[in-house]
């Protein structure tokens, strides 16, 4: 099964390049960007997407996430009291802090606050020592949750983000961590559209700008060192027919805080003006229902694993046309999600995308006459 809907995802992404090629991509100043749509999961532009770059402050998005992660199972809870170490204070004074203080025990929310809203590096060594027991362990959670996401290019040192070798990533691994963590954990995504949060009487302002200028965005992260340039995450959801459509921004960098901002929002714009997301088909809708031989029924219905949502240019979903090519004859025994064939969704006569069609039910063997029956008539055909 996961093998199907992996094959679904790759024949989606497929598309990007034959689509895109049709509207000519924005001029982003940037080391390398990318504009995913997390509704169908298309990536829709992108220039130089797997350069590996120092993810800065970014890596607080895989911090956040494990740490979601420990909330979800129970490992720690959002009132729990937490002491703050030395280390967690000392950790470079002339960084982003939240001003935790080891004589004052703080929350796990009030440190996931400090780490989303105010970028603490503070608050990111203290939730990694919460979750974890020590900085080390939690980093080694940090590589696992990286790999399992499927994230090959990207490896953390420290749960902040201050430079080092061994952190490191890309702008499409890090649109995928992104995706995750607004699919898997909406309630605490929420925390990301916070304008500023207040700790040890000091306020301190999201450094995500597009929270003021454009009331679509509501997350997710900011980040800079020298090396990294200024970087920037971010996501919109807006309008798209009956329901809504979410964009995700990578943009790694650029030469401001500005630049960040204005290339982030130039990105989000022209995804959102220039492309539709269209939903082709839905998990378990039949699209045909072909003959089976020496089979328990006689025909089978077939289908998708996944809803199948697709994202191209403005005007180009009313000229896609299916063509199903399939893998005949089809012999039982036929297990559900088997690979039956392929649809190709065609414009002008091009294939634009490529979908993998499976069983939608399980056909067992007919009875050893009803097989050489049809042995007969598959010979005679």
């Amino acid at each position: 099964m996961k093998k199907i809907i992996a094959a679904l995802a790759t024949s989606v992404m497929l598309m990007t390049s034959a689509v895109a090629q049709t509207l000519p991509a924005p001029t982003i100043a940037a080391k390398s960007w990318l504009l995913l749509d997390a509704t169908s999961g298309q990536i829709i532009a992108s220039q130089d997407p797997n350069q590996r770059i120092e993810p800065a402050s970014l890596t607080k998005i895989m911090t956040a996430y494990v740490t979601f992660t420990a909330l979800r199972d129970k490992k720690i809870t959002l009132n729990q009291m937490v002491n703050v170490s030395t280390k967690a204070w000392k950790v470079d004074t002339s960084s982003s802090k939240m001003f935790i203080d080891p004589a004052t025990p703080v929350s796990i929310n009030d440190l996931l606050y400090g780490l989303m809203v105010q970028s603490g590096n503070d608050a990111a060594v203290a939730l990694a020592e919460a979750v974890a027991g020590d900085e080390s362990a939690f980093v080694v959670m940090m590589n696992k949750e990286a790999q399992r996401m499927g994230l090959t290019s990207t490896h953390f040192a420290n749960p902040h983000g201050l430079p080092s070798p061994e952190n490191y990533s890309t702008a499409q691994d890090l649109s995928v961590l992104a995706k995750r963590v607004i699919l898997d954990f909406p309630e605490f995504y929420k925390i990301d559209s916070v304008k500023s949060f207040t700790y040890n009487k000091i306020t301190q302002q999201n450094r995500n700008r597009l929270l003021w200028l454009d009331p679509t965005v509501d997350g997710m992260k900011t980040g800079h060192t020298e090396a990294a340039g200024y970087c920037m995450i971010a996501s919109a959801h807006r309008p798209n027919g009956a329901g809504e459509r979410r964009l995700i921004s990578v943009v790694l960098g650029t030469s401001s805080d500005q630049v960040r901002t204005q290339e982030s929002q130039k990105l989000l714009n022209w995804g959102f003006q220039n492309f539709d997301t269209v939903k082709l088909y839905s998990k378990g809708q039949p699209i045909a229902t072909p003959e089976i031989w020496k089979g328990s029924k006689s025909n089978v219905k077939i289908g998708f694993a996944q809803d199948v949502l697709v994202t191209v240019p403005k005007g180009v979903a009313g000229k896609m046309k299916p063509a199903l090519e399939r893998k005949d004859p089809l012999v039982a025994p036929l297990a559900e999600n088997s690979r039956v064939g392929t649809l190709k969704m065609v414009v002008d006569g091009k294939p634009m995308l490529e979908l993998p069609v499976v069983a939608l039910e399980t056909v067992e063997q007919a009875s050893i006459f009803g097989r050489a029956w049809d042995s007969i008539r598959l010979w005679l055909k």
